[in-house]
């Protein structure tokens, strides 16, 4: 009788352990030894604090830029609209010289604006560099607790387990340790251009 009842407590403890909430340590997205470990890249530049922050500066400049360019586009309509409705009161010396510095005008706007917009986009792969020099020591990190030889990008690997992707692990760690990175140094000194004593 008392074996009957000692297996009766065994089992309500088993269900009641099976019924209990999962402890957190279980909850923890844990990543196996391995010598490779798999990543998403463009998902740990999204996804992160740091490629969120880089992304939306990008944004909202380039909206401004754009801004910028169709209050120009419209100015140069109507100039070139009033030019037009001159011309019969001028000479046609006095209309082609105006035309010409419209011309030159336009030509000037248009180099500048194509100028801004290459610093956008520069300014893009500079931040995507600096995210890039902020995560590798995260990812170093990662490497030695798992004894890994190698992180791959995820995208080339044919067949590999969920359990070698440190994506959100990375992603986890690069926000708790730098969050948006807005206090990162973006353009270090260059050491040859300090006075010498």
């Amino acid at each position: 009788m008392t074996g009957l009842l000692r297996a009766k407590g065994l089992a309500v403890l088993a269900l009641l352990f099976l019924a209990s909430p999962v402890p957190v340590l279980a909850q923890q997205e844990t990543v196996q030894t391995s010598a490779v470990l798999t990543i998403d890249s463009e998902r740990l530049f999204a996804e992160s604090l740091f490629g969120q922050r880089v992304t939306q500066e990008f944004e909202a400049d380039s909206r401004a830029l754009e801004a910028e360019n169709r209050k120009i586009e419209a100015e140069l309509i109507a100039e070139e609209k009033d030019l037009t409705e001159k011309r019969s009161s001028l000479s046609p010396d006095e209309f082609r010289a105006l035309a010409d510095a419209f011309d030159e005008k336009v030509e000037e706007i248009r180099i500048a604006q194509s100028s801004k917009s290459r610093t956008l986009t520069q300014g893009l792969d500079v931040g995507r560099r600096d995210f890039l020099t902020a995560v590798q020591p995260i990812l170093a990190e990662i490497m030695t607790e798992t004894n890994a030889a190698i992180i791959v990008e995820q995208r080339s690997v044919f067949l590999s387990r969920l359990s070698i992707d440190v994506t959100n692990l990375a992603i986890e760690r690069l926000d708790a340790q730098i969050g948006d990175g807005a206090q990162v140094d973006e353009t270090p000194p260059d050491e040859t251009t300090k006075d010498t004593p």
